[in-house]
């Protein structure tokens, strides 16, 4: 998904001004020692092919690193410098003093620190993912919007290429599912119930995922009980750990009342998914739920 959004025009020059300004500074030495001078030691971040989310951190650095920047290539120890003189150099300079450049710096930053911070809890090793990426991926296009204060015209061809990659690749099943059986998110959205896509991908996982039909009727069942939030769902204790525990964890806890039910929300909500591991189809998905059910 960043890589395509790093294809936009826009974004793919900003980007490749930046990793060419980085890349200037770091290939001499008199450069990196003046950048050092001015930014107190503090180093930029150059880019890793291998990673398109370093593309973000470079950009994050420059932008705090602006106002330093600037007054490197703006002071005499620079215009005695010989490479002040080169055309690198002459570029270089020209793109920092460039107030283009930092506003198109700044409108990345917009569009990319919400997707790479979905990114990082996909990757991340504090709790699975599964049962967050559908609320995270809601929760960046809205910031994504509020950044624009809801121009359109600003976000259409970021917002185009999320919903391409979310509706073919990322939503599957199971991210809905997963959405719906975490109490963290289920129980503060009265509407969520009601939510046809939600719903719509909770059914299609337990149609796939559970074969016998006597087990499917015995889940529609116990899931009322969770949906009302009656015995154990709706204690202190359990109202008091959505939240603070990981959904596994609270349906280990409270779930027992539903076991089938219980059993189909670890499964699914154990799952992990990195940020190639979201591309899976859904075949593969359904091939490791079905062996470890």
């Amino acid at each position: 998904m960043l890589e395509d959004i790093g294809k936009l025009p826009l974004i793919r020059k900003t980007i490749r001004r930046a990793i060419n300004l980085v890349g200037f500074i770091y290939a001499h030495s008199s450069t990196l020692s003046l950048l050092r001078n001015f930014t107190n030691k503090r180093e930029l971040v150059r880019h890793a092919i291998t990673r398109f989310a370093t593309s973000y951190l470079t950009l994050e650095r420059l932008h705090k690193e602006k106002a330093n920047i600037r007054k490197m290539f703006t002071s005499d120890e620079w215009t005695l410098n010989k490479l002040s003189k080169e055309p690198k150099g002459k570029e270089a300079a020209k793109v920092v003093l460039m107030p283009s450049f930092w506003n198109s710096v700044v409108y990345t930053l917009k569009v990319m620190a919400p997707l790479v911070k979905v990114l990082r809890l996909v990757d991340g090793e504090r709790k699975p993912a599964m049962g967050y990426i559908y609320e995270a991926m809601d929760k960046a296009k809205e910031t994504i919007m509020k950044s624009f204060n809801n121009n359109e015209s600003k976000y259409k061809d970021v917002f185009e290429i999320i919903d391409k990659r979310w509706n073919c690749q990322l939503h599957r099943p199971l991210h809905a599912a997963a959405h719906f059986l975490n109490p963290e998110f289920f129980y503060d959205n009265t509407d969520l119930e009601f939510d046809f896509e939600v719903t719509n991908g909770l059914f299609e996982c337990i149609k796939k995922l559970i074969p016998q039909f006597d087990v499917q009727q015995k889940i529609l069942t116990e899931l009322h009980l969770y949906k009302i939030g009656a015995d154990h769902f709706g204690s202190d204790f359990a109202m008091a750990q959505r939240k603070t525990h990981s959904p596994t964890y609270w349906w280990r806890m409270f779930g027992s009342q539903t076991p089938n039910l219980q059993k189909l929300a670890i499964k699914i909500l154990s799952l992990t998914c990195s940020a190639s591991g979201c591309e899976r189809n859904w075949s593969v998905f359904e091939q490791v739920i079905v062996t470890k059910l």
